[in-house]
């Protein structure tokens, strides 16, 4: 009894989830290299202070907890969840399918840290759970702000996906 043993079953399950996502790859960058968002909204605050943080850190970190859980909820509507994905309107229809996998259902995430890379970025890393139970522990991700709300980027799914072992999973 590893622990390695647990882990991968429930890993794949997790990745196995984020597999409904290959169209994500409309929205991202081809190979993963670079961390901008293609949106022209991605902008900082005109009160940002300082060029590595937002303005208010304090309220952008609450922002980003809420909206990973909101993100990976197997609870949340379709409707919510393309309010805090990065290009969520251009990926209803992958939330929507990914919103009846089986998989999904037993699916949630807790942000443990988050730290800014300027004003519209964040690393976030966040433990990826299936059925309550820690199946990713400390995976990283990213956070952009996008029309003045912190979303999960696409580029963190991509990363999912990739773990998923679906490398034909157009543009990650």
């Amino acid at each position: 009894m590893s622990p390695g043993t647990r882990v991968r079953p429930a890993a794949w399950a997790a990745a196995a989830v984020l597999v409904l996502f290959p169209a994500a790859a409309a929205c991202s960058d081809s190979g993963g290299g670079s961390e901008k968002s293609p949106s022209p909204t991605a902008t900082a605050p005109a009160e940002s202070p300082s060029a590595d943080r937002p303005a208010d850190p304090a309220a952008a970190k609450a922002q980003i907890e809420k909206n990973w859980t909101t993100f990976f909820d197997p609870k949340a509507s379709t409707d919510a969840k393309v309010k805090v994905l990065e290009n969520g309107d251009t990926l209803r229809p992958l939330l929507a399918a990914f919103g009846n996998d089986k998989n999904a259902a037993q699916s949630s995430a807790k942000v443990t840290d988050v730290t800014f890379s300027s004003a519209t970025q964040a690393a976030v890393t966040y433990d990826l759970l299936v059925g309550g139970n820690p199946a990713l522990p400390g995976a990283k991700g990213t956070a952009v702000l996008q029309d003045q709300t912190w979303k999960v980027s696409v580029k963190t799914l991509c990363a999912l996906v990739q773990l998923s072992g679906n490398a034909a999973a157009p543009g990650c």
